[in-house]
Order: C-alpha cells, then sequence, then structure tokens
C-alpha cells in the first residue's frame, strides 16, 4: 500500500467516524455519505492533493456538501 492510499483510507474512516459521532448517522449512512460525495472523489484523486490536508479540512469540505449538494 502505497503512503498516499494509506492516508487516503485514514482520512476515510475518519470521516465516518466524524458523521456518526457529530451527526448521529448510522454507519451504512455514514459510508453511504463518503463514499457517495464529491469530496471523495477528489480525496482519491491524487492531483488534487486533498489527501494531504488534515481530516477537519476535508471534513468541512463533506459538511459543506452534504449542506448545499455541491463542493467548494
Amino acid at each position: 500500500m502505497s503512503k498516499e492510499q494509506f492516508m487516503i483510507e485514514e482520512i476515510t474512516s475518519e470521516l465516518v467516524m466524524l458523521l456518526i459521532e457529530e451527526k448521529g448517522y448510522s454507519m451504512e449512512k455514514a459510508f453511504n455519505a463518503v463514499y457517495n460525495s464529491d469530496t471523495f472523489t477528489r480525496l482519491t484523486n491524487l492531483r488534487t492533493e486533498l489527501f494531504s490536508q488534515s481530516t477537519p479540512y476535508v471534513y468541512e469540505f463533506l459538511e459543506n456538501e452534504l449542506l448545499t449538494g455541491k463542493v467548494q
């Protein structure tokens, strides 16, 4: 596993946990929200280097997308 892939998986699992803890999502709903988001698409695109940012930073993108339907 590459360093980038490890970082993506770490952030992804942390995003799921944040949705469960802060928004009260079920595990299934949290996984669906993350994996079906544009934020996740950007996170997994190595050219954006979003994977190199902190989880709270990425979570802000995800929260905004879930609220507005758009990534800012």
